[in-house]
């Protein structure tokens, strides 16, 4: 099983969430209105009069075989829209109940 956090400005939420099921993941768990600034180009989502927007993260543990499914698809919304912003990072669930 592994982890995957998903960072994600909210113009993207609908969408992932939606995609989550046709990639056949269905747990999750998702925090609105998170503030950050990314490490490389993109603009700060701080909800600001400056910076207005916000960004979304998602939670999800899946099985291995599905989160190459799901990075390429995360990879692909992010190259359609690189100015939005969205990053995914993986790790290993040593344990759950």
């Amino acid at each position: 099983m592994k982890a995957v956090m998903i960072t994600l400005d909210q113009a993207h939420y609908v969408e992932i969430v939606s995609n989550l099921t046709s990639l056949n993941i269905r747990g999750f768990t998702a925090w609105k209105d998170v503030r950050g600034r990314g490490s490389k180009k993109g603009e700060p989502h701080y909800g600001t009069h400056a910076w207005p927007a916000m960004n979304n993260a998602i939670l999800t543990v899946v099985e291995d075989d599905r989160v190459k499914l799901l990075l390429d698809y995360l990879r692909k919304l992010d190259e359609e829209s690189p100015h939005l912003g969205l990053r995914a990072f993986v790790w290993n669930v040593e344990d759950m109940i």
